[in-house]
């Protein structure tokens, strides 16, 4: 048993008001300087919908992530051995800046040296690439809320699953399904992007797993862009850089959340360490698609397992750590209660951001357009619900209807054994009947509820205020070289050094 400590996050989809707040305190503090203009480490995006950058989910065309090739062996979509010299200055796969946007400003200036008159004066929009006047035409939310317009959700990869039926159900004018996914890197525990990097820039921290870009030895090759199935990985045009969410690891270090953890206005947002075992990580990502989640969970360890604990501390993790992953909210979403499910486990990267699926666009059930409160009818429905389970399912479990499905019906028996306590419309026995065929107990139905909308920041972000350099005392960096960190794992590197991180 080899285990590693991995700092992971759940944010909760039915909590998730669509503010885009998380994205503009993340574009204030990372990415407001010369040729980042164009990046969103953090964006929320409308599904249905094509996202940012425009399909990122069609691998078809972008080829990231891993794939298991005839010999059952994890490959990369990107590239092989042999073919990434070939790619190595050009290669075709990569978004390009009409699938991200075009970022733009205004000439302010306009509004003050405007004449006297009758007309109000506008501010002319202007490319902040080229300077020149331009026609807004896309944006990195420019599908928010349909835009006024179904066409970029019919766009939706993930609605190929879906038969025309389902499909014009979901795009019924009176009763259109949305939902809010926010998006940052998942700091995966298999990054397609850390093995594509021919300079050996890109690396896992050892003692956290969060993935970083060392600039010193990146040399834009952006193979990097091309492997990350999830494009949250970018280029940053004026250094001739690759750059990426940080987690804000220098506030991480301090006991503080990231940015965008901090400024969430519907407090969707948690964050712990979860340990996990390395020697399955290979075998679990070789599973069959179906049996992605399944075998993902089980790479995950219970911290409070004493033989677990003394082989984590026997690794090198520190106390501090384990006892976070003790208390993570992390580990209860995903490990115990089963709720929160990763996004696109199919690309094999074991992306370590889970997100617990929406419960509201599901409850609207079809055909009379009320919303379902009878958690019994909707166990019913749940075939014929506004927000298809096939759309959750491409999203959250490669398919799999039965993993979503799970977590629907615990998520609504949570509703209805909380209702009976404030309506007299339940009776116990029924409450106890949906808790049983959602196999949660009452005890877990209240832990849930607390956690989701009771909990204090206290609660919903569990790191250790630990800075980095005693977290790496006695650690012997098991997943870098000693070559590229030199024995501290590139303290001090950060790609972005001007901020004095």
């Amino acid at each position: 048993m080899d285990v590693r400590a991995h700092v992971s996050m759940v944010f909760h989809l039915d909590k998730c008001i669509g503010c885009h707040t998380c994205s503009v305190a993340c574009k204030n503090v990372w990415t407001d300087s010369p040729g980042a203009e164009y990046m969103w480490w953090n964006n929320v995006e409308t599904k249905p919908g094509t996202g940012y950058p425009t399909r990122w989910e069609d691998q078809m065309n972008y080829k990231g992530g891993w794939e298991l090739n005839k010999n059952r062996e994890l490959v990369l979509r990107s590239q092989s051995k042999g073919g990434a010299l070939a790619k190595l200055f050009y290669n075709p796969r990569q978004p390009g800046l009409d699938d991200y946007y075009e970022p733009w400003t205004y000439r302010y200036q306009d509004l003050f040296d405007a004449p006297s008159g009758d007309d109000q004066p506008t501010a002319v929009p202007i490319s902040q690439i080229t300077g020149e006047p331009m026609d807004i035409e896309a944006g990195p939310n420019w599908d928010d809320d349909l835009s006024g317009s179904p066409i970029y959700a019919e766009n939706d990869p993930n609605l190929d699953r879906l038969t025309e039926d389902e499909r014009q159900m979901l795009f019924d004018v009176e009763s259109i399904a949305m939902m809010y996914l926010p998006r940052i890197c998942n700091h995966c525990a298999n990054p397609s992007c850390v093995a594509s990097c021919p300079s050996g820039a890109l690396y896992k921290r050892g003692e956290d797993g969060i993935v970083l870009v060392n600039q010193e030895k990146c040399r834009g090759w952006r193979a990097c862009v091309v492997a990350c199935p999830y494009k949250k990985m970018y280029y940053n045009w004026q250094t001739g850089k690759s750059e990426k969410c940080i987690l804000c690891y220098p506030r991480v270090e301090t006991g503080q959340p990231p940015a965008c953890f901090h400024s969430c206005v519907g407090r969707i947002r948690y964050m712990g360490v979860l340990l996990y075992d390395a020697e399955r990580m290979v075998d679990a990502m070789k599973a069959p698609e179906a049996s992605l989640v399944e075998a993902q969970r089980n790479v995950l360890l219970d911290p409070h397992d004493r033989e677990v604990a003394a082989a984590a501390e026997a690794n090198g993790i520190s106390p501090k750590f384990i006892a976070a992953a003790q208390q993570s909210p992390v580990y209860k979403y995903v490990k115990e209660w089963q709720l929160a499910l990763p996004l696109h486990p199919e690309f094999r990267t074991l992306p370590m951001l889970y997100y617990v699926p929406p419960l509201l666009p599901v409850m609207g059930r079809a055909g009379d357009g009320i919303y379902e409160h009878e958690a019994e009818e909707f166990f019913t429905h749940l075939d014929k619900s506004r927000l298809p389970m096939k759309f959750l399912a491409s999203l959250f479990s490669a398919g799999n209807l039965d993993v979503v499905k799970a977590v629907m019906k615990k998520q609504m028996a949570v509703r209805y054994y909380k209702r009976a306590q404030d309506v007299d419309d339940v009776d116990a026995a029924k409450v106890q009947r949906v808790l049983r065929e959602a196999h949660l107990t009452p005890e877990q139905a209240e832990a849930i509820y607390a956690l989701t909308a009771l909990a204090p920041m206290t609660e919903r972000y569990v790191m250790p205020p630990i800075q980095r350099e005693e977290a790496l005392d006695g650690f012997d960096m098991p997943s870098c070289s000693p070559e590229m960190c030199k024995g501290k794992c590139g303290l001090g590197m950060t790609q972005a050094p001007q901020r004095g991180a």
